[in-house]
């Protein structure tokens, strides 16, 4: 029997009509009105009395990443949980499912577990991105509203048990992306990355049984059918253009016997039941507090110490000697006074000095050449197959022009990695890699290191691609502590490599002392509130 959590009291503003239930029919409509906004009037508000969740993540932080539990708290450094101590993939990612009927709230349920969950690489992944792709017959359908999109037949069941299994082991997975006003998935497809948490959400998330056995906790979120109701009309209505009389027809015709058909018996499967969903506060803590033991149970970690307590930097790491020269490149640009041109100048002096510390941590052979003399000359080569520069866009793609002045036909990739709005996390956008990548030695370049994140998540991306990891070279104008700890407890055989290592990060994510937003700086853009060294488009 699933835990039941206690509902909270209902808020209904003053003066508010219910709407009809699910038994409704278009002559009723006037009742609920066709205004998608007057809609909202129905709707009680979403943790009202409550004061709102302010939006973090563990990465995010000035101090070393935490996993916070009841008991204890336990040190990180930004490893996520499925490595163990040596760097090595021990464990799966936690997975969460979450059920329940249309317009019940799960995804808002999701993002309050997110956000409150307050640890790295959480991927939301929602059912509703594995509709079938329909045959034209099919379209006619949907287009009339003739089409039962819940039932279990309308979903690709084979391609979400797939992409979870890969999710759960830390592979990379490619979504489809689904548009609702055609019924049709896009030409673009979305790449996802493994993650600590993985929240798959779906009217259909216990229907299964092979999908049930890849949730390690299941949660179904039980939402009033008028509310239910009344969401899907102003859903339906302002973001899928559909028209009032359609979205009645669909629903009693297919959403509400699918529910008593599909949904609700798989109530009994959930191990716990969230009354009245994105309302019920208290079920998101518990959830979370119950999300967060067992993180801790997973991760295998043992308690260090306080945040507070100071770690030494990795092996991993070289700074580049800080001669009277460097320091005083590093004083020209970090001064807000300097002038682009001089900004951009002393840059480049840093990036080749950097690059050519680098090339030095390649393994060479000994060999011997003949002289013009005709003499022999014991000197080294370089053992390698090839040397591959992987630039994070934007400000990466500043070193590119250094690498090429010092390696002789050095292949370039680029990688774009953007914030998801939604859950504050790295997701990969755009991905250019040459052929054969894993036979190489890859030189990863981002101008400014922060929380490390973005790094952490182009890393993945390489190995992703058979690139072993003692083969990665990391490297960076600026890097801050914490930065340097999450990429190195990560993936402890990358070589990281900088100019300069900063104490901490800001609120705003700023390394401090710092250098500013790199990439404004470099190419004259005006800054972007509230940013981070962590170079824009990704600001975690």
């Amino acid at each position: 029997c699933p835990l039941r959590l206690p509902a909270p009291e209902p808020h209904a503003p003053p003066g508010a009509t219910r709407c009809p239930g699910p038994w409704a029919k278009s002559e009723h409509i006037p009742l609920c009105s066709s205004n998608a906004e007057s809609l909202d009037r129905l709707l009680p508000p979403v943790g009202a009395g409550r004061s709102p969740r302010k939006r973090t993540t563990s990465q995010c932080k000035s101090e070393p990443p935490l996993l916070r539990t009841s008991k204890r708290t336990i040190y990180t450094a930004g490893r996520p949980p499925w490595y163990n101590e040596h760097g090595t993939q021990s464990k799966e990612a936690f997975a969460i499912g979450l059920g329940g009927g249309s317009a019940s709230g799960k995804t808002t349920v999701a993002r309050m577990i997110i956000e409150a969950l307050d640890v790295p690489w959480v991927v939301l992944l929602s059912m509703d991105s594995f509709y079938k792709v329909l045959t034209e017959q099919q379209q006619e359908q949907a287009a009339h509203n003739n089409f039962n999109f819940d039932h279990p037949d309308a979903f690709d069941f084979d391609l979400i048990i797939s992409t979870l299994k890969k999710l759960k082991q830390g592979k990379s997975v490619k979504v489809p992306i689904y548009d609702f006003t055609t019924h049709s998935r896009k030409k673009d497809w979305k790449t996802l990355y493994g993650a600590n948490v993985i929240i798959f959400e779906g009217i259909m998330a216990f229907a299964d049984k092979t999908l049930l056995e890849l949730l390690d906790m299941k949660i179904f979120v039980d939402t009033d059918s008028d509310i239910r109701l009344v969401r899907r009309l102003r859903r339906d209505i302002s973001e899928r253009g559909r028209d009032i009389e359609g979205v009645i027809k669909q629903y009693n015709k297919f959403v509400k016997p699918a529910f008593d058909q599909y949904i609700q018996p798989t109530m009994r499967l959930a191990d716990i039941v969230v009354p009245r969903g994105s309302g019920n506060t208290v079920a998101i803590d518990l959830i979370v507090q119950h999300v967060h033991s067992q993180l801790e149970e997973v991760s295998g970690l043992a308690a260090l110490a306080s945040a507070h307590q100071c770690h030494p930097l990795p092996r991993t790491l070289s700074v580049l000697k800080s001669t009277p020269q460097v320091r005083g490149m590093h004083t020209i640009i970090r001064d807000k006074e300097t002038s682009r041109d001089e900004f951009i100048f002393y840059s480049k002096r840093l990036m080749r000095l950097l690059i050519e510390h680098a090339l030095s941590f390649l393994p060479f052979q000994d060999c011997v050449v003949q002289t013009p003399q005709g003499q022999d000359y014991a000197g080294k080569c370089y053992a390698g197959k090839q040397i591959t520069g992987v630039s994070i866009l934007r400000a990466g793609e500043t070193m590119e022009p250094a690498l090429r002045a010092v390696c002789k036909d050095v292949r370039i990739g680029t990688i774009l990695i953007q914030t998801n709005q939604l859950t504050g996390e790295p997701e990969l956008h755009y991905l250019r890699l040459p052929k054969d990548i894993s036979d190489d030695h890859v030189i990863l370049m981002d101008c400014t290191v922060s929380t490390g994140a973005a790094a952490m998540m182009a890393v993945r991306v390489l190995l992703d691609h058979d690139v072993p990891e003692d083969k990665i070279f990391l490297l960076s104008l600026l890097m801050a502590e914490m930065g340097v700890h999450s990429v190195a407890y990560a993936f402890p055989r990358v070589r990281i490599i900088t100019t300069a290592v900063d104490k901490r990060v800001n609120d705003l994510f700023r390394i401090i002392p710092g250098i500013g937003n790199f990439g404004d700086r470099y190419f004259g853009t005006d800054a972007v509130p509230d940013g981070s060294d962590e170079e824009e488009p990704y600001t975690g």
